[in-house]
């Protein structure tokens, strides 16, 4: 892992001309084919908001689920009725076609290929998931662009249409090898970007050397779990503590970003709920680590 980008001049990228363009941007900022991590890490650094952090941090979530994924923007589709229970979907993989809805798609203009997670079982057997993958104007593939939300408005959501979409099918079981995972990889990945996102703040506002530190060593053990196993207990114990480290910063955080430049304040304002996404779920997943280590 380069850590010297930390301290090299950051080229902030925005993102005017479009998402797919900014992506394809900051990819050939890294040569075209870096290792997910240093996409997040560099991504984060040279964002010109949180959400295009957020956006780099997806992205690279995706790459280590998908290692053979194309490299171009990607999104994973799984829910449906503000639900990601399999018993709760009803889009459906019928041999090499996918039906069905999913209603809410991150990124969805920007991304190139689409994994979909979708129902294989027969009736009468418990639900099953399989994940495919369709491209972006392919026959019977229909992206519904959404409102903006009031956080990270520059990134994009969508409702996703699939009529006897032809996709293919990877390997595995959909929801324990690809869905499951997918929750810690997203994780650790944004919180990454977005850590990298404030230290490059930081060292443009002249933050005090003891935050800049500190987010140092935040970013030093996102870079640990991310070289982690994402379904196991102790993972989830680690990511855990890396975001009780970010948390434990945030008077901090706002202290510094009152006292620098107004337009970084509004955007940290407006975009730092981010990191609480998916809080809920993360701290289900730490109880249940728990008792697990406990009954180790």
């Amino acid at each position: 892992m380069p850590w010297s980008s930390l301290f090299q001049p950051i080229e902030r990228l925005t993102a005017e001309a479009g998402l797919e363009d900014w992506y394809a941007r900051l990819l050939a900022q890294l040569d075209g084919t870096p290792q997910p991590f240093e996409l997040a890490l560099v991504g984060g650094l040279q964002a010109a908001t949180p959400g295009l952090a957020f956006l780099a941090g997806y992205q690279a979530a995706l790459r280590v689920l998908w290692p053979a994924a194309p490299w171009t923007a990607g999104a994973l589709c799984v829910t449906e009725n503000r639900s990601t229970r399999p018993a709760d979907m009803s889009t459906r993989t019928y041999g090499l076609y996918i039906s069905g809805r999913k209603d809410f798609v991150t990124a969805a203009e920007c991304a190139d290929w689409l994994l979909v997670a979708a129902r294989e079982d027969a009736a009468e057997e418990s639900p099953r998931l399989a994940l495919g993958v369709v491209r972006q104007g392919a026959p019977g593939v229909r992206i519904e662009a959404l409102p903006a939300l009031p956080l990270m408005p520059d990134i994009g959501h969508a409702r996703l249409h699939l009529d006897q979409a032809q996709g293919e099918r990877l390997a595995g079981d959909g929801w324990d090898d690809y869905v499951k995972p997918f929750r810690t990889l997203e994780d650790v990945h944004v919180l990454t970007a977005v850590a990298a996102w404030l230290f490059g703040v930081g060292r443009e506002c002249s933050w005090s050397s003891s935050l800049m530190l500190r987010l140092q060593g935040l970013l030093a053990g996102c870079a640990e779990v991310a070289r982690q196993a994402p379904n196991a207990a102790t993972t989830h114990l680690l990511l855990a503590g890396l975001f009780a480290q970010q948390q434990a910063l945030a008077d901090e955080l706002d202290a510094a970003f009152a006292a620098g430049p107004a337009p970084w304040a509004a955007l940290w304002q407006r975009d730092k709920g981010l990191l609480r996404i998916a809080e809920a779920a993360r701290s289900k997943r730490l109880e249940k680590a728990r008792q697990i280590v406990a009954g180790c």
